[in-house]
């Protein structure tokens, strides 16, 4: 039979204990504009529309499940804005039910930024749960997600395109527990130092280059982690063995690295690739392994990577003060 001090100790742990990830979140959330099929607003936009525009404090918008055919753009917030999308399984990206897709592209005369499906211009942005895809596919750079702001984090993602399906482009961001697939220079920019974790990335058949980070001097904060993730063919895609690249330099400083990571066979053996014959940009690059796995992680790698003696920290990319924005519920 318990005794009393013993149902009191077990009691306590249990609330102390952090809370479980793997929640459901199948209704709005207290304080959340909603959106979707017997909610508020029929469309992201016009919930975005509605948000203050001068408030500080946090606002959230959440998003009933179901399929949303539009550009989304967030432009300018005073505060925090948190996007949450329906899921049984807050975990990560697999039991999402909410998904934006949009088809542009810079053959339609926009820019890359201008191109994307969700355009975030704000800073202090969460993102839970939620599909975005830009579904021009191949032909031309078409963005899925644009992240423009210092302090972004995006956490239970999946990002889809063909050609520059991610532009990570400015101040400090987190990638965790997502999925991120592309063929061309689909998770670049340049400036931005992005911290990626438990992330899966998958490739597709046509392409040749997962990264393509675009520091252009040493004084520029770029930065590129992929930590304790995985590279692998996608789903149904043929990709033949030892067609793909880690990276290559959009500009010269470019600073990009894979650690802890499981590498499949679609990686070459080289690892890392020039921008072009014309314009190599291999001067000052920082392309960087360690403790990678797999069949991909195996090979005389180019002349200009590195192999790191120990693993990039997180507050080497992030800042030591990151635990006061990142979500670290979904790091690794």
């Amino acid at each position: 039979m318990w005794s009393v001090l013993t149902f009191v100790t077990l009691l306590a742990t249990a609330l102390a204990a952090p809370l479980e990830k793997r929640a459901s979140r199948t209704s709005p959330p207290s304080g959340c504009l909603s959106v979707g099929s017997g909610y508020t607003y029929s469309t992201i936009q016009a919930a975005v529309n509605a948000l203050s525009q001068s408030s500080t404090s946090s606002q959230c918008i959440w998003i009933n499940q179901g399929t949303y055919k539009e550009q989304v753009s967030i432009n300018t917030l005073k505060g925090p804005l948190v996007l949450y999308g329906y899921t049984s399984d807050t975990s990560s990206y697999t039991g999402n039910k909410v998904t934006i897709t949009y088809n542009l592209s810079q053959a339609s005369g926009v820019s890359n930024d201008g191109s994307a499906t969700l355009r975030a211009e704000i800073g202090n942005l969460k993102v839970y749960n939620i599909n975005i895809v830009n579904s021009y596919g191949k032909g031309s750079q078409a963005v899925a997600v644009s992240a423009q702001g210092d302090k972004t984090g995006f956490y239970g993602v999946s990002f889809k395109g063909f050609q520059d399906t991610l532009l990570a482009n400015n101040g400090a961001q987190v990638y965790a527990k997502c999925y991120i697939e592309g063929a061309t220079d689909f998770i670049f920019g340049q400036k931005a130092a992005a911290w990626f974790d438990g992330v899966d990335i998958r490739v597709v058949n046509g392409g040749y280059y997962i990264t393509a980070n675009g520091r252009d001097s040493s004084s520029n904060p770029s930065y590129y982690v992929i930590n304790k993730s995985t590279v692998a063919a996608a789903s149904g895609q043929s990709v033949t063995a030892g067609s793909y690249y880690l990276g290559r330099p959009w500009r010269n400083y470019a600073r990009v690295v894979f650690q802890n990571t499981s590498l499949s066979n679609v990686i070459n053996a080289a690892g890392w690739h020039i921008w072009g014959t014309d314009s190599p940009n291999t001067d000052h690059v920082v392309f960087g392994e360690y403790g990678n796995t797999g069949a991909g992680a195996s090979g005389t790698r180019a002349s200009f990577a590195t192999k790191l003696s120990s693993a990039v920290s997180i507050s080497t990319v992030l800042g030591s003060s990151y635990t006061s924005w990142v979500d670290t519920s979904y790091l690794s």
